[in-house]
């Protein structure tokens, strides 16, 4: 082995093996509701260097990077066998994405992906591009990842190279290795985003949360995050799509919303993590919102705070697709502790810790959007007021 080969190789393993073994910390107090932390959890660099590099010194002389990755982002997750697992949406340099496993035993920092990446089964149409998974173990047994399966719109002009369909695909897995393929969710819409599983049966029947829209980026007509029913898994069909939290002006989901990762079932009624998002004059804005559904009627929304719950801050503003926060992912612990695993800027992947009674604290006490600007002002009064009746006046 010559002396360049070697001490290039045993430079990435060092340099590789610190990034692993870095320590999370707290980033600042914080809103009093969730604890981000200052490092992302899984990056690029996090990727096993034998999916990138060919080691044999004789077809790679000078240890070239053969396959590069350029982000690992938006991650479905789960509590596992004891594990924190995320199953990432990752990006190559050549614009496919894939899906791989990682995991840690705290949650927070020490992601090392599996040894390999998911070998996701294709349907009679494959898939162009897949991402964005959602894990929900159904009480069927089975652990579903439902995520957004593209493919180039087929009525396009020979010119337009970008026009595309989305439509939601179904994997499941019994041990995050084998994975079974299942035909892609049937509905009555043009195209579906942000498809997220029911962890639970409904009616009997297995219930979707959906997001319809008329074409591949705008939303168009399909008015927010949907609700449907279907018979079967295997083909999943949804006939009838309720609106359950619509699209609103002048609001952080004024252009779309979809749903987040499954919703967390609590005492109070079902919380949910959803994005919104808004047009501004430097492009797209994507921000986090929660809500709550009743516990009986999943389409009736009880609570719902104004405004955006995670924002991109600082460096997360920062990265392929700027000024975005998308999450897909959470995990329930056993002792109440939520772990909110949300990606920024389309590149890297990152964490904020909070509690079921934090968020249940947040999403029932803090105001509803008045819409307008009368009601936002009105509700800080209120806030100064009650301040004032204790004897606070900001000193």
């Amino acid at each position: 082995m010559s002396p360049i080969f070697n001490q290039r190789k045993e430079a990435l393993i060092l340099q590789q093996e610190a990034l692993l073994a870095k320590v999370n910390q707290t980033a600042g107090l914080g809103n009093g509701c969730y604890q981000r932390y200052k490092n992302p959890v899984l990056t690029a660099e996090h990727i096993p260097l034998h999916w990138k590099y060919d080691f044999d010194e004789k077809t790679n002389p000078f240890l070239i990077e053969r396959f590069g990755i350029n982000a690992v982002l938006n991650a479905g997750a789960i509590k596992w066998k004891g594990k924190y697992i995320v199953v990432p949406r990752v990006e190559g340099i050549d614009r496919k994405s894939f899906f791989a496993v990682a995991e840690s035993e705290n949650g927070i920092d020490g992601f090392r992906f599996w040894d390999k990446p998911i070998v996701l089964p294709e349907t009679s149409d494959p898939d162009t591009n897949v991402y964005d998974m959602r894990l929900v173990e159904h009480e069927d047994g089975w652990i579903y990842g439902l995520f957004c399966t593209e493919r180039r719109d087929p009525e396009a002009l020979p010119g337009d190279q970008s026009a595309a369909i989305a439509q939601c695909g179904i994997a499941r897995t019994k041990d995050l290795i084998q994975w079974e393929r299942l035909p892609d969710l049937v509905t009555k819409s043009a195209q579906q985003r942000n498809v997220v599983l029911h962890p639970e049966f409904v009616q009997g029947k297995y219930a979707f949360y959906t997001r319809p829209q008329d074409s591949f980026i705008e939303a168009g007509t399909g008015g927010g995050i949907g609700f449907g029913l279907s018979e079967s898994i295997c083909p999943a069909v949804v006939d009838e799509e309720v609106i359950l939290d619509k699209k609103q002006y002048h609001t952080v989901y004024e252009s779309k919303n979809g749903a987040g990762p499954a919703p967390i079932k609590t005492t109070k009624g079902w919380l949910h993590l959803a994005h919104g998002v808004r047009n501004t004059a430097a492009g797209l804005r994507y921000v986090l919102y929660l809500f709550m559904t009743d516990l009986e009627d999943l389409t009736k929304v009880i609570y719902k705070p104004a405004g955006y719950f995670i924002a991109p801050e600082g460096e997360e503003r920062v990265g392929d697709v700027s000024n975005v926060a998308f999450s897909n992912g959470w995990i329930l612990d056993n002792d109440g502790t939520v772990f909110i695993y949300y990606a920024s800027s389309d590149t890297r992947l990152h964490v904020a810790v909070t509690s079921v009674d934090q968020l249940l604290d947040y999403v029932m006490n803090n105001p509803a959007d008045g819409l307008r600007s009368s009601t936002t002002v009105a509700t800080i009064l209120n806030i100064i007021n009650k301040n004032a009746s204790i004897g606070y006046h900001g000193k």
